[in-house]
């Protein structure tokens, strides 16, 4: 990890440790000092606040408990200010409390005192990284709209050249519902922010939500908000994602998995523009661009009566079919280009992309888990492999071995860690082949290996094959 917080830490964040115990804040000043950040101190909420007011702070460390105010509160304040802000909060209660309340605040993480700073440290490594993770993507959608007017990685198919002309024959329509249907990780949250930066709403808010994160009674009270004392928890009147999404887009994702009552509650809110909070009686106006997705066919779910049939037509106004990758297998390249141009920017690596036998690869492999699935590829390639091309066995061997070309990756893989040197070793690399011919199917790879399907599973489990585990047969 000291490679990857060097990296980190030559990027000067700024850190704020807020706390009223003075020796804490001393040692935890000098240890972060020490791993190359930037850190203020502050013993109490107001001057917490003072120090966000005049410097830019990439993450705070906040006690629980302040001498002013709590540190959830603090929280909440500093949220207000810079979203983009992490916090985590320390606390000597034991188990938090107030964890449910924190996390709905934007809190990244907490941490029970006593702690170790090692611990500290690893919290704060990644809490920054996914700040620097999400300033890349701000930035590479940035220089992506400035170079061909969208953030959308197009690729060289007509297919999704024409889907990008649809998407901005929609977002002019203005308030139109829109209906994205897709595989799970083809992007249909990138879709959904093209709507939303190109209509006429592109100022106000993009709120998203998952259907599928929350429960029944959660989710409404997510979307709608509510008022203090609806509920044994609600301590203070809270706005719903709605309301917070006025003049902008709601972005309504899994919207198939939500029940069939809370869909009569949404569809009353759709038809008049209005609803009420949890425990509310006054109705609430917004003017809301509404973009639901799905990786079900909404139809289907309509005749076996888990959805509703007049909010699928309410919702279906605008459909959008975005096809999974393995029917545009010519956008690979571009988004291959993509993903190395990123990783190399977030691992501070030089990798020039994959060379012409692992290309091929990659185009022909089928991506069962779409655009997603071939991001997760290179990062891991990126991130593991120090190569200066990304080579055919620096590829998971289930895109190796689903053209067959599994058994001369493998041998090149042996070679490159020194050749067979046990009999272990070329047990595990004639099972790997086996797998690989066998396109994952464990059965079959059984059969070509002369053994039972059983003892396939014990040694997978012994040479901790895993990644090729959960592959059919």
């Amino acid at each position: 990890m000291e490679t990857d917080v060097a990296t980190l830490a030559r990027q000067t964040f700024n850190l704020l440790v807020v706390d009223d115990e003075r020796t804490l804040r001393f040692t935890l000043k000098e240890s972060l000092t020490e791993e190359g950040y930037r850190v203020t101190t502050a013993a109490d909420v107001a001057e917490a606040l003072e120090v966000i007011e005049r410097e830019e702070i990439h993450l705070a460390l906040v006690d629980q408990k302040l001498p002013d105010e709590s540190g959830i509160e603090l929280l909440k304040k500093i949220k207000a200010k810079r979203p983009e802000t992490q916090v985590i909060i320390m606390t000597a209660f034991g188990k938090f409390a107030n964890a449910v309340e924190a996390a709905r605040a934007g809190c990244y993480d907490y941490v029970g005192k006593p702690f170790e700073l090692d611990h500290i440290k690893l919290i704060v490594h990644n809490a920054l990284k996914e700040t620097r993770l999400a300033e890349e993507v701000t930035r590479l959608r940035a220089a992506q709209r400035q170079k061909t007017g969208s953030t959308l990685v197009l690729g060289g198919s007509n297919r999704m050249r024409k889907l990008f002309e649809t998407i901005q024959k929609v977002a002019a329509t203005g308030s139109s519902t829109v209906l994205l249907q897709g595989e799970t990780g083809v992007g249909k949250e990138l879709f959904a922010r093209e709507v939303h930066d190109l209509g006429l709403v592109r100022e106000g808010p993009f709120v998203e939500v998952n259907c599928s994160a929350f429960p029944d009674n959660l989710l409404e009270s997510e979307l709608f908000g509510y008022e203090k004392g609806a509920f044994t928890d609600a301590k203070r009147t809270k706005k719903g994602l709605m309301e917070l999404a006025n003049g902008g887009t709601l972005f309504l994702d899994e919207i198939g998995e939500m029940s069939t009552g809370l869909q009569a509650k949404l569809l009353r809110a759709l038809e008049g523009k209005r609803f009420r909070r949890v425990g509310g009686t006054t109705d609430i106006h917004v003017d809301t661009r509404i973009v639901a997705a799905t990786n079900r066919v909404l139809k289907e779910l309509v005749e076996e009566g888990t959805f509703r049939e007049d909010l699928f037509y309410r919702l279906d106004v605008i459909r959008i079919v975005i096809p999974p990758l393995r029917e545009r297998p010519e956008d690979v390249p571009a988004l291959v280009a993509h993903f190395v141009a990123a990783y190399n920017r977030e691992l501070g690596k030089t990798v020039k992309g994959p060379n012409d036998d692992a290309m091929g690869l990659l185009m022909a492999y089928g991506w069962p888990g779409n655009v997603r699935e071939l991001r997760n590829v290179i990062e891991r390639a990126i991130l593991l492999e120090s190569d200066e091309w990304i080579l055919p066995e620096h590829l998971p061997i289930e895109i190796v071995g689903a053209t067959g070309s599994g058994t001369q990756v493998l041998e090149a893989r042996l070679n490159r860690e020194g050749g067979i040197t046990t009999l272990a070793q070329a047990e595990r690399v004639a099972i790997e082949m086996a797998l690989a011919h066998a396109g994952g199917n464990k059965t079959r790879a059984a059969e070509a290996l002369g053994i039972s399907r059983q003892t396939l599973r014990t040694k997978l489990k012994e040479y901790r094959i895993d990644s090729l585990a959960g592959h059919g047969g």
